[in-house]
């Protein structure tokens, strides 16, 4: 196991965009990648609930 690896960070920070990634381990950036692809699924899905919502209001409004 390399150092790099070994390295745990005790505080959890906000992802943000464009950040500075060289500091970071193997590992943390691994539960960076998880992180967003889990944020990535509940925009999808609040912009499915958001499209449903509008078809429905529109079918109502058009009837």
């Amino acid at each position: 196991m390399d150092w790099d690896e070994a390295r745990v960070r005790t505080t959890a920070r906000p992802i943000g965009v464009g950040e500075d990634l060289s500091q970071l381990s193997i590992a943390e950036l691994e539960h960076r990648i998880k992180a967003l692809r889990d944020e990535i699924v509940r925009v999808e899905a609040e912009v499915a609930a958001k499209r449903r919502h509008e078809a429905a209001a529109s079918a109502l409004f058009k009837s």
